[in-house]
Parts: structure tokens; C-alpha cells; sequence
């Protein structure tokens, strides 16, 4: 018997999973119309149960965890996908509904009354979908006579799999993009990691998300996106993808707004509990269906997409796909790779920086490439392309860090194949403070205009050798001699590196300095780093806080933050 713990937790192992799992089912995604990413509107669906779920105490029965989990996915699902797999677990509920443990004859009850209710509210059930994959589970369940639940979900697993595999048989387009249903793939991935609790095991638990870090999968190449031959944008005749919840007033039915909806637009998909109803349609005019809908109760959950912004999205990114995979079959010359853009992964970061140290106080930060370079050693246009080409991601911020480099940068805003926002840092040090001023919810242009104004308050200060004897800003000056610079002006000259670099910071205090970040080259010895670092806290007071990184930097020996 499966307790109501057992179910709370198995549900919640199940939307972990496709959690998990959501990319590699969103690469399935090309039939019939790219109403966005089915792994992500299954996923978002079945977690919304799991929040709630997680509340719910030990002592809880089946019928409590299966209302808890359908109530919460039928106001949080997102998609036609998502709304199926609602529609499913709210036959769970309907079953389980009053019981205070479950068997295998109320799960094949369950499974029934789920399938019933998807193929109800889908106007025209196509065949070689999920619709197709749960059904088949749910007849064999049925036919199966099982009393064991662990034996009746083992069922339910192979017939479902088996059912998934044929997809392709009974829709051209799946077998032409050499893909099974993707949706199915999503039920599956859910039904599986339910499956691990209901023998007995611990619950899949969530993953961390590091889209920053990581690319696109080139694996679906040509899947999972709408090839030329499969489907043209113009195809899409109701263009917007709109959901929403409607608040029922009292006494008020589905049924009206749902023959309204289908007769304004395509892939209807309207259920509804005692309070709620949830809708889906594709439609030319939102404004129309949500017009309507009002006299029913009052909306919220809005959700509007325009599916030919997300074909066109998605066909390019199909294209990136292709480039990514001959690319990482290529042998290499570049240390980066290209990537396809993720239509997921909004922003990423692209910095120049030499030495080690440096790289990866910038990756710490979040930049997804830097590229190996600065004073002596500037990168080419090229170089930034290839680094940029690496980043999955829409927009990539590129911090040159240096003024010589700025105009390369600039110019691969004409070369790369996604948006290139260059942020014309001149210095490590101002690099380093845009990127702690990035905020992840703001727009590109806020973000632009905030990460550069952080920029534009750091003073940089840099100790380096003279190259040469020369007569420079009113300072004679010889070869060997360490000069100190700030924001680009030699202020001293010197023969001691720690004497030079801690005048230095001490010189660039201001009333308002509360920061220093002195950062060593790879010509300085960890003790005299730690020396100078004493020093200058001595120098400066207990006011102002100063901190040491080793960068490795060639060139310079210091690079000297004030803040």
C-alpha cells in the first residue's frame, strides 16, 4: 500500500526529475507548433505541486497529497504539455480523493479517470503524443490485474516506454527529425523518478542550474528544432500562445469558454477545479479571448508568447546546433569552442585578463570565457568572436579591461552571431567592479548603464618597470625604474617595489575610500606580496579595508583598486 508520505514524496521525486531533465527533453521539442520548451513547461508545472507539497506533514493521507499536488499544478501549468500532465494527476486525485492509503486497483482507477479527462479537454487528440503514451500505460495497467504496486508501476514504466518508442511510427514529423514525442519523454522522465520512491528509495533530489557554465548540448543537432522542410513561420496562423487562470464566479461552467476559444484559435486546452479554471489556446487575437473570458470571473496567470519570435528563435538555434557539433568535432586550434545560443540563457560574460589569478577571480564572478590578454598582449577581433561564439548565451557582456583593446571588442559586434554589448572598461580593476554590479533582473540597457557607472568610481592604480630611458610627463625616467601610475598618470618613480606600490595606494586615498584590493603580478614572491599588503593597512588605518589577490599578471607587479 503506498501511504500518503509515500505518494507526497514520490510526486516530488517525479518533478525533480524532469527538473533535471527538462533541457534534454526540451531538444525533443518539434511538433506541432513551438509553443515554447515542453521539458520547461512540464517541469514548472510539477514543481509547482512539489512547493506546496513540501509542506504537507508526515501523517498525511494519499487523498490529501493527491488534492495538495493537482490544485497546485492546475494553477501553475504552463503550456499544452503541462496542462495534460495536470489533467493527469488531477484523475490521481479524483481517485485517491477521501483515502487514506492507495493500492494498485486505486492507481489503475487513477490512471483512468487522468487519460479520461486529457482527451476531454483536448479538442482534437492527436495520436503519437503523450495523450497516446498514457493511455496505452493506463490500458495495460487496467488489463493487467496487478495487486502490487511496486509489479503495477514496473507495468506501467514498459508499456508507457513502449508506447513512447512508437511516437515516431504514427507522426511523420518525429520520425523525419529522428525524435520520439517529447511530451511522452517528459511523462516518462516524471512516472520514473515516482517510480524510486514507490520501491522504497530515496527521493531524486533537485540539481543546482549553472546555465552560465554550461553549453547547449549539441546532441539534438537537427532535432528538436524546426528545420526548413518541417515547418515555416509562416505556417503559424494564431500566432500567441496565451494562458491564463480564470477566479470562477459563482455558478459558472467551462463550457461556454471553451467552444469560444475554439472557435478563435487552435490547441485548446480549458479545465477547470470548483475555484479555477486554466487556459490554453493559440489564438491571433489575446486581447479577444481574454475579453471574453472576463465575464466568468476575474483573470490572472497571464502568460502570452509570440510563437514566431520563439520558431524563429528556435530555427537559428537549430543552425547554432549544427555549427556546435562540427565544431567540437574539429580539431581545435582556439581554446574555445563555439556554442549555440540557449533561447534560455539571457546573459553572459566574455572578459580579457592575463594570468591565472585573474581568470579566475573573473570566472568567479561569472564570466563564462576570458580571453588571455592586456597590456603587450592584445587580442584580435577574432579572438573576442571565438570567446564570444563559446557563451550559449542571447547577449554577451565583453569587458576589454583595457583602452587598447576596447575597438577589437567593438568591432566583433559585427562578426559574432548573437548580441555583443561591449562595456569599454579600461582597467582590471573596473572590470572586476562592473561584474559585482551586474544584476541578473534588470535589462541589457540598465545593466550597461549601471555596471559602467560602478566602473567609472574605481581608481586604478599600477606599478610597472620602465622599459626603456625616456622623458615622460615631466618625469626623467631610466630603464629598470619602477613607476607608479595612477588612472594613467605616473605620479612616482622608485627603485623598491613594496616602498613604490604602498605610496602608492596611500596617495590615492580620498575622504570616502572604503576599499583597497591590491592585486600581484607573477614577478612578486608571495611574502613580498604579504609584506606590501602590511604595509599598506598600516599605512591607510582601520577605516578602510584592504585586501590581497595574487592575479599573476604579467607586466605589471601591482594593480591597485580604490573604492
Amino acid at each position: 500500500m503506498i501511504t500518503g508520505k509515500i505518494l507526497r514524496d514520490a510526486i516530488i521525486s517525479g518533478a525533480n526529475n524532469i527538473s533535471n531533465q527538462r533541457s534534454r527533453v526540451d531538444e525533443l521539442n518539434v511538433f506541432p507548433v513551438p509553443d515554447g520548451d515542453t521539458g520547461t513547461n512540464m517541469s514548472m508545472t510539477v514543481m509547482a505541486a512539489a512547493r506546496e507539497l513540501e509542506n504537507l506533514p508526515d501523517s498525511c493521507t494519499v487523498g490529501e497529497a493527491a488534492k495538495v499536488a493537482a490544485s497546485a499544478m492546475l494553477r501553475g501549468a504552463r503550456g499544452n504539455s503541462g496542462v495534460i500532465t495536470s489533467l493527469l494527476f488531477r484523475g490521481l486525485s479524483k481517485a485517491l480523493d477521501g483515502k487514506k492509503e492507495a493500492g494498485a486497483e486505486d492507481l489503475v482507477h487513477a490512471l483512468e479517470k487522468g487519460v479520461e479527462a486529457a482527451y476531454k479537454a483536448v479538442m482534437k487528440p492527436t495520436e503519437g503524443t503523450m495523450l497516446t503514451v498514457a493511455r496505452i500505460a493506463s490500458e495495460e495497467a487496467t488489463a493487467s490485474g496487478l495487486a502490487d504496486v511496486n509489479e503495477l508501476w514496473t507495468l506501467v514504466l514498459a508499456a508507457g516506454q513502449r508506447a513512447l518508442d512508437n511516437t515516431p511510427n504514427q507522426l511523420p514529423v518525429l520520425k523525419k527529425a529522428g525524435v520520439v514525442d517529447a511530451g511522452g519523454q517528459g511523462l516518462m522522465v516524471i512516472f520514473e523518478g515516482m517510480d524510486i520512491v514507490f520501491k522504497g528509495g530515496e527521493p531524486v533530489k533537485g540539481e543546482e542550474q549553472t546555465q552560465s557554465k554550461v553549453k547547449h548540448s549539441s546532441d539534438a543537432a537537427g532535432k528538436g528544432v524546426f528545420s526548413d522542410d518541417l515547418m515555416k513561420v509562416e505556417d503559424i496562423k494564431n500566432g500567441y500562445c496565451t494562458q491564463f487562470l480564470v477566479n470562477k464566479n459563482e455558478g459558472v461552467s467551462s463550457d461556454k469558454l471553451r467552444a469560444f476559444c475554439e472557435s478563435n484559435g487552435d490547441s485548446v486546452v480549458v479545465i477547470e477545479d470548483d475555484d479555477v479554471i486554466n487556459c490554453h489556446v493559440h489564438t491571433a487575437d489575446p486581447g479577444k479571448i481574454l475579453s471574453h473570458a472576463i465575464q466568468y470571473g476575474y483573470l490572472t496567470g497571464f502568460k502570452i508568447e509570440n510563437m514566431h519570435e520563439q520558431f524563429l528563435a528556435r530555427q537559428k538555434q537549430g543552425k547554432g546546433l549544427e555549427k556546435q557539433k562540427e565544431a567540437e568535432q574539429a580539431e581545435q586550434t582556439s581554446p574555445f569552442v563555439y556554442a549555440a545560443v540557449d533561447p534560455d540563457q539571457e546573459y553572459g560574460f566574455v572578459a580579457v585578463a592575463a594570468g591565472e589569478g585573474l581568470a579566475n577571480v573573473f570566472t568567479d564572478l561569472g564570466v563564462s570565457a576570458v580571453v588571455s590578454g592586456g597590456q603587450t598582449m592584445n587580442p584580435s577581433t577574432e579572438d573576442i568572436v571565438a570567446a564570444v561564439q563559446s557563451v550559449p548565451a542571447k547577449t554577451v557582456f565583453v569587458l576589454p579591461n583595457n583602452k587598447n583593446i576596447i575597438m577589437a571588442a567593438e568591432q566583433a559586434q559585427k562578426l559574432a552571431d548573437r548580441r555583443i554589448v561591449v562595456l569599454p572598461t579600461r582597467t582590471i580593476p573596473q572590470g572586476i567592479t562592473a561584474m559585482l554590479s551586474f544584476d541578473p533582473d534588470a535589462t541589457v540597457d540598465a545593466n550597461t548603464i549601471n555596471m559602467m557607472d560602478a566602473a567609472g568610481q574605481v581608481s586604478t592604480g599600477l606599478v610597472t618597470f620602465a622599459a626603456r630611458n625616456s622623458d615622460f610627463d615631466g618625469h626623467k625616467i631610466k630603464k629598470g625604474e619602477i613607476m607608479a601610475m595612477e588612472n594613467g598618470k605616473i605620479v612616482n618613480i622608485g627603485t623598491d617595489i613594496t616602498k613604490t606600490t604602498y605610496r602608492l595606494a596611500r596617495s590615492m586615498v580620498k575622504k570616502d575610500t572604503s576599499f583597497i584590493t591590491l592585486i600581484s603580478g607573477c614577478d612578486v614572491s608571495e611574502e613580498d606580496a604579504q609584506r606590501t599588503l602590511e604595509l599598506v593597512q598600516a599605512k591607510v588605518g582601520d577605516g578602510i579595508e584592504v585586501t590581497l589577490i595574487n592575479g599573476g599578471q604579467p607586466v605589471y607587479y601591482y594593480m591597485i583598486s580604490v573604492e
